[in-house]
């Protein structure tokens, strides 16, 4: 290595130039966030020229989000070609995918080997749904989801006594947990990405974006559920209109995938029983949405699929509120650091990894870098995560 200021020595161009493509960035993103001119970002990636240390840090930590390590190894390293990983996805819409979101798919991957490394390998739920169960492209969907209802243990009546939509998804959460999966959350800077899930044999996950609203995040975790079980990995999205771009098997996995995941939350015989005395209003689809506890476009779908509303009204409202949600956001103030950061990883995931602590078998530093905080972060962690164990 050389001194700070001067430009450091073993750098692999091609490497500089792989992270950033992995990255989901052009040369003139990075010359703009280095404050360089695009040609310094070529001579870089070319060979002619290298960052300083600090230049590299910057690159590494902040940008490509990679170990410094990486960039000077011979060659870049084997990671799965990201873009095979989500055929549900038109080209169009995955390269649209943004710095952020595509760390997060890489993020999620970590979690899967820390998993395993948690639990030697073997998913701890006794059931696991991801083997007893399956959703095919041209499923019952109607069957499927009360299967998947029974599987789960929640009756209609135990969702509709729930008090809200954050207590609806804290229970949704808990009981695909109980099932083998894991749920996390972050917040995604790209706002019209709703969530994900990566296929692992062991340890299938999903991921949730927080900040959408809540009943978006618990038709989210559906929508991935029916991902795993028919076993794809998939990327939710705001607007779902680039469905009808795929070709025809794709198409298809997404169609049942929002179908599935509306009559599971939204079962047909109940909500037809429902609907026998109807007028389309705002005051009856509130309602009913929070009976249910999902969103107003859940159930202005089922109105549609009915012909009790034509698509430009359905698209109308679903924008509508979708915006009304977004400027209320905003007006909101933050929250408490280390009570967010626990929501992000989930009781069963924080189970694991004090479970291992208060066992001796992890140090603070290990256990920090498993819960991705600082070791000085740990304790307030530690203090939520007994607090919600006492509240159990």
């Amino acid at each position: 290595m050389t001194a700070m200021s001067e430009h450091v020595i073993g750098i692999q161009p091609k490497i500089l130039k792989w992270a950033r493509e992995r990255a989901g960035y052009s040369v003139a993103d990075v010359a703009h966030a280095m404050n360089k001119d695009v040609a310094v970002i070529e001579a870089w990636e070319q060979g002619p020229d290298a960052p300083t240390y600090v230049q590299l840090e910057k690159l590494a930590y902040q940008l490509y989000k990679r170990p410094l390590a990486t960039f000077f190894l011979p060659q870049p390293p084997q990671e799965p070609d990201m873009r095979k990983s989500f055929r549900t996805l038109p080209d169009f819409e995955f390269n649209a995918l943004s710095a952020d979101t595509r760390y997060a798919l890489r993020y999620g991957r970590s979690m899967q080997l820390a998993l395993a490394e948690l639990t030697n390998g073997t998913n701890p739920s006794e059931k696991k749904i991801f083997e007893d169960l399956k959703l095919g492209r041209r499923a019952n969907v109607v069957q499927v989801a009360a299967q998947v209802r029974q599987y789960l243990g929640v009756s209609l009546e135990d969702q509709t006594s729930w008090s809200s939509a954050y207590a609806a998804l804290k229970s949704w959460r808990e009981r695909v947990e109980d099932v083998g999966i894991f749920v996390f959350k972050r917040s995604f800077e790209q706002q019209d990405v709703s969530g994900f899930c990566l296929l692992e044999e062991e340890f299938p996950i999903i991921y949730l974006n927080n900040s959408t609203a809540k009943t978006r995040q618990i038709f989210t975790l559906f929508h991935e559920l029916a991902h795993i079980l028919i076993n794809v990995n998939g990327i939710t999205k705001l607007d779902d209109r680039y469905i009808n771009a795929l070709p025809k098997d794709e198409k298809e996995i997404e169609t049942v995938c929002n179908a599935f995941a509306s009559e599971l939350l939204v079962p047909s015989p109940d909500f037809d029983r429902r609907i026998r005395v109807f007028t389309v209003d705002a005051s009856s689809v509130s309602a009913l949405a929070e009976a249910y506890k999902v969103s107003r476009e859940v159930i202005l779908r089922k109105l549609l699929d009915r012909g009790m509303i034509d698509r430009k009204y359905y698209e109308a409202k679903a924008e509508q509120w979708a915006k009304e949600y977004l400027e209320g956001k905003a007006e909101s103030g933050g929250g408490n650091y280390y009570r967010t950061q626990a929501a992000y990883l989930g009781n069963k995931y924080l189970g694991l990894v004090f479970g291992q602590y208060y066992q001796g078998r992890l140090s603070i530093e290990r256990m920090a870098e498993y819960l991705g905080v600082k070791t000085t972060s740990v304790a307030g962690l530690e203090h939520i995560f007994a607090d919600k164990a006492m509240s159990a």
